[in-house]
């Protein structure tokens, strides 16, 4: 939670337009600026190894009809995840869940978002999200929260660890009552992940009154980053994040 009302900026995906997305470059990259945090996406491996990666097929790889569990670790480390950024970029393989922690939890905050697909059998998503808190650990605070689009996961990683921090990503047709309805039948949620298109005053006030975290994507113009600036969210999670910290700063000036 964020009580002063002080806007984290986090990188999404890493700084993603200095460097391949979800990429220890485009970490490392992020990490030259003065953010808060850093998100990420978490899929498994089809040898069921927790890896970063975004989409659902590997077409910025050339494969656009193939998905990250096609393939075992040992495969996608193979592969360079690099290559659809720019042909003078280095080769980099695919990064391990536990190697980003690592090598960055005790440099920032992580949002990491569980990415389960409609054809992962429930069984699997589970896995992921064992493997994920038992790679995280034990946590006291929100430096480290989980996110997921998909709801029975939330659900799951409750009852797997009580307490821990996790996060609801909402879809750009879900609406105030909708975040009504599902905080009132699941109150452990810590807050929802918005779309910078939804957020408002009103959803605002909702989440506040439910003394609920707010974290908004994906905030790039100027207009959406002063939005959500201005309705003083606790994350804004950005392409841009320099842009975003910039822009902070002038309004914490004025």
């Amino acid at each position: 939670m964020n009580p002063g009302r002080h806007t984290l900026i986090f990188a999404h995906r890493g700084a993603n337009k200095e460097a391949p997305e979800n990429t220890r470059s485009a970490f490392d990259k992020a990490l030259s600026y003065p953010i808060d945090g850093m998100e990420t996406d978490i899929q498994l491996s089809r040898d069921a190894v927790p890896v970063l990666w975004h989409d659902r097929f590997l077409a910025k790889l050339g494969h656009p009809t193939k998905h990250i569990d096609d393939y075992d670790y040992s495969q996608l480390q193979a592969m360079n995840f690099a290559q659809h950024f720019s042909p003078a970029a280095r080769p980099e393989g695919i990064m391990k869940l536990q190697e980003y922690l690592d090598a960055y939890r005790s440099h920032t905050r992580l949002l990491l978002e569980i990415k389960n697909r409609d054809w992962e059998s429930r069984e699997r998503q589970h896995d992921k999200v064992r493997q994920t808190l038992a790679q995280v650990g034990q946590v006291s605070d929100d430096r480290i929260i989980i996110s997921s689009f998909n709801l029975d996961s939330l659900i799951y990683a409750q009852q797997v660890r009580p307490g821990f921090p996790l996060v609801y990503n909402f879809e750009n047709e879900q609406t105030r009552d909708d975040a009504m309805q599902v905080l009132a039948v699941h109150p452990f949620l810590h807050g929802l992940c918005l779309p910078i298109a939804s957020l408002d005053a009103a959803m605002v006030k909702l989440l506040r009154g439910l003394n609920k975290s707010i974290a908004v994507y994906t905030c790039n113009s100027d207009e959406e980053i002063n939005t959500a600036l201005q309705l003083g969210v606790d994350i804004l999670i950005s392409d841009v994040p320099q842009k975003a910290l910039h822009m902070r700063d002038q309004k914490n000036e004025a």
